[in-house]
């Protein structure tokens, strides 16, 4: 999608702090990081959300972003006293870019409930 900004990302039309690719996702940093480590972790292939997920296609994708989002967490040093994996979903779940995405969040304890 032209007008996506992830998809542009993902396709290195528009520079980002990437720290991993695979062929199927990308991991960047956040502009506006809510904790030390904070990397989104996106499909190259354009998927809105979550609920595009359920078919055997998405579950590839989906599979394939959280591989990263781990293989991020431990390069960035956060395995070891952890980290938070977070997917919104929809306005009112807090999803403001409409191109799946993963938070991988870490570096400070995590608060419960998030919000």
């Amino acid at each position: 999608m032209s007008d996506c900004i992830f998809c542009r990302i993902a396709s290195g039309e528009i520079p980002a702090g990437i720290v991993a690719r695979t062929a199927e996702a990308v991991a960047f940093r956040d502009l506006n990081p809510q904790a030390p480590t904070h990397v989104l972790v996106i499909p190259v292939q354009h998927f809105a959300g979550l609920d595009d997920m359920a078919s055997a296609d998405g579950a590839r994708h989906l599979a394939a972003v959280t591989a990263l989002a781990i293989q991020v967490a431990k390069q960035e040093g956060l395995s070891e006293d952890g980290y938070r994996v977070v997917f919104n979903s929809g306005a009112n779940g807090g999803q403001s870019v409409y191109h799946l995405h993963a938070h991988v969040l870490g570096g400070r304890k995590m608060a419960w409930p998030p919000g």
